[in-house]
């Protein structure tokens, strides 16, 4: 017969009591985090790509053709004789 006393620990106990925390950390990393901050460095990129003549559809659904580029303010054309200004960030995507 073992009998254990108040203060023995059972060899990796603590180990074993965290591993199910650093497995769900992982599992959040790997499928939460790490796609999320792939996709917004996608975005970035995109929208620092933007150039005057390209076709771009706002987050507003407002599609339009860049204008004018000043800092982080768009001019899109959006009919004839027809401009607004956008901020860069309110730009959804752009059209191929």
């Amino acid at each position: 017969m073992v009998f254990l006393t108040a203060g023995a620990e059972q060899p990796g106990g603590v180990f074993a009591l965290f591993m199910p925390f650093i497995i769900m950390l992982a599992v959040f990393y790997l499928f939460l985090i790490r796609p999320q901050q792939k996709q917004q460095k996608e975005r970035q990129n995109m929208l620092n790509a933007l150039k005057k003549g390209d076709k771009v559809i706002t987050v507003g659904g407002i599609h339009g053709e860049i204008t004018a580029i000043k800092d982080d303010e768009l001019t899109l054309k959006i009919a004839d004789r027809v401009e607004i200004r956008v901020s860069r960030s309110g730009i959804a995507r752009a059209q191929s």
